[in-house]
């Protein structure tokens, strides 16, 4: 049955099915049997009419569910005069169905974070005026005024001077990227330096930014929903339940044989103890920091197989950081990001702030800088203790002390390298990079031990990045330089093998996350539109949380499957006593009643995890 109907609908219900049945309970007490079958029968009929309309649009996409037998069982109470019966299997089903969609509800968000990211409105210029215009309004060859933090609008070519983009949403890349006068800059990206002018090349509809939002809801329609684990075992079991039930009336003539049945039969355990256990691992994934939306997608996430993952600030860390500092023969390593971060305190370059933020934590005493002059997305030059001290890229800081750049070292793939020079000579250089998360390596090692066949890695940046960063980590496959749509292809191509999580946290990620069978975003200091678009979210910065999201998601689906299995073990037993003729249907229900209870109990293991509890650093409020 398809549970995407609207959860007031399910608690008004389950409200009127427990007053129904309480009423009944009242006039029986009070010695007015009539009274009683009414109210037994009123609580009974909107469970009933609900769920033969959601029979039916199952019948119409040739679908079937365990929901049939439960409206065989109420149907067969009524007419045969069972209505006490009938009643409390109204009550257990609106019960089940009430909790199924609370937490499925959870899951159906919007992608509200995602359309707001997407600027409003833009700056343009007209002649020596500015005047702020909607995006629609936006043709091409309109020169657009680019403040910083702002979110280019539309795809256009940088004028009147460099630009700094932050383009880590779209391709990946950590590091800040310059683009030159006359270079494409593409929507989406987010200005990290000095405001600049873009030329429009493209409408806003067409832009890159806005392709990314088609493919989110593309990939979101067009993936294929999965049944309920309780409708998986819903064939057989009916058949049975149907053919028991036929044989005992036929058998005996009594038609209150199969009525008994059909009460024994109603899958109450099955309807309320899966999502009772699934709902149970969103609690527990919860406290350790993974929220789930949703007890399919936990369940999906305990089927998973193959693992694809964003390099950048997923398998990164996602933030510039200094992995080594060389310096020239009389000048210590300290010295030299020193007087770096000195300088650079004046510059709110990303670099700049990752250097100023590693000396302080190295507990460096920075002096305020002087006479500071700053060439954007270059470098930054100044007094510092009366020293005149140059920071920047390798050209800038040659051109600045007046030597050859190549005299200069270069970078290496993935990294960028800052020259220090002071006093007219290059003291040292820091070099910085992207680095690899410290728990990356042990979270892959739990992955392969907890089940997960095939590891890969797909980004947007370039190949020998991707394969540097990767080296020794033993993944499947290596895929770099992709589009967002070629990220989705991928999810698509791997989905042949079995269930695929995709793990990103930037824009370019989302509709490959939406594409997933189940999409994990890292929430901490990933983008919105791609927790938006994800199944979870990872609130804390911690990848090894992964695994231990996989590892609770197992084993809720292993209880669950459990209380499948006890449950239908049950059922059948009760069927046969009741065809027997041991049971009522009165008692056949009362039978039930206690069946419910001990899966139930044992469906609520799933809110333990398997080792420990919750770390200390685990927010509050998960």
């Amino acid at each position: 049955m398809d549970r995407s109907g609207s959860g007031r609908v399910d608690l008004a219900m389950l409200a009127i099915a427990v007053c129904g049945l309480l009423g009944g309970l009242a006039f029986r007490l009070a010695g007015q049997p009539g009274p009683a079958d009414i109210a037994w029968t009123a609580g009974v009929l909107p469970s009933l009419a609900v769920l033969l309309a959601d029979i039916l649009r199952g019948l119409l996409r040739r679908g079937t569910g365990l929901d049939i037998i439960a409206a065989l069982s109420m149907t067969a109470a009524l007419v045969f005069g069972e209505t006490l019966a009938a009643a409390v299997v109204a009550v257990m089903y609106a019960g089940g169905t009430f909790l199924e969609s609370f937490a499925e509800g959870r899951a159906r968000r919007e992608m509200h974070a995602l359309l707001a990211r997407v600027p409003r409105t833009a700056t343009r210029c007209r002649g020596d005026r500015l005047e702020d215009v909607p995006l629609e309004a936006i043709e091409p060859g309109d020169r657009l005024l680019i403040r910083r933090g702002d979110v280019l609008p539309v795809d256009g070519t940088v004028t009147g001077g460099a630009a700094l983009l932050d383009t880590s949403a779209l391709t990946g890349e950590a590091l800040p990227v310059r683009v030159d006068p006359g270079t494409e800059a593409l929507s989406g990206a987010t200005n990290a330096g000095e405001a600049f002018s873009l030329c429009a090349l493209r409408r806003a509809r067409e832009s890159t930014y806005a392709g990314i939002v088609r493919l989110v809801e593309e990939a979101r329609s067009s993936k294929a929903p999965m049944s309920r684990l309780a409708d998986r075992w819903s064939l057989w079991f009916l058949a049975l339940t149907c053919t028991l039930a036929g044989a005992a009336w036929w058998a005996t003539g009594d038609p209150l044989r199969a009525v008994a049945v059909l009460v024994v039969a109603t899958p109450c355990p099955l309807i309320l103890a899966v999502p009772v256990a699934l709902v149970a691992g969103l609690s527990c994934a919860a406290r350790f920091g993974v929220l789930v939306k949703g007890a399919g997608p936990l369940e999906r996430m305990g089927r998973v197989r193959t693992v694809i993952l964003d390099k950048t600030g997923t398998l990164t860390e996602g933030r510039p950081q200094i992995v080594s500092v060389t310096c020239e023969a009389g000048v210590g390593p300290a010295e030299v990001l020193r007087l770096a971060a000195a300088l650079d305190q004046a510059t709110g370059h990303p670099v700049a702030r990752a250097i100023v933020a590693a000396a302080r934590a190295r507990g460096l005493a920075l002096p305020a800088p002087t006479g500071v002059e700053e060439t954007a997305g270059e470098g930054v030059r100044g007094q510092v203790e009366g020293r005149a001290v140059v920071v920047g890229g390798t050209g800038f800081v040659a051109s600045q002390i007046g030597v050859p750049e190549g005299a200069l070292p270069g970078r290496a793939a993935g990294s960028v390298l800052v020259a220090v020079a002071a006093d007219g000579r290059r003291i040292g250089h820091l070099t910085m990079s992207d680095p690899l998360r410290s728990d990356a390596r042990q979270m892959l090692q739990r992955l392969r031990r907890g089940g997960v066949q095939r590891i890969l890695l797909a980004t947007g940046d370039r190949a020998e990045v991707a394969g540097r960063i990767t080296a020794g980590l033993g993944l499947d496959a290596v895929r770099a330089e992709l589009t967002p749509g070629q990220k989705v292809g991928l999810v698509r191509a791997e989905r042949a093998a079995g269930p695929v999580m995709m793990v990103g946290d930037g824009v370019n990620d989302a509709p490959a996350l939406a594409a997933a069978d189940v999409g994990v975003a890292m929430g901490a200091r990933g983008a919105a539109a791609s927790a938006e678009a994800a199944d979870i979210v990872l609130l804390v910065d911690r990848l090894d949380r992964l695994a231990t999201g996989i590892d609770i998601a197992r084993r809720a689906r292993r209880i669950a499957l459990q209380c499948v299995v006890a449950g239908i073990g049950l059922s059948a037993a009760g069927m046969m006593a009741a065809a027997l003729g041991h049971l009522t249907p009165v008692q056949g229900a009362l039978l039930q009643e206690a069946i419910d209870l001990a899966v139930i109990l044992n469906a609520l293991r799933a809110l333990r995890p398997a080792t420990g509890r919750a770390p200390a650093d685990t927010p509050a409020a998960a």
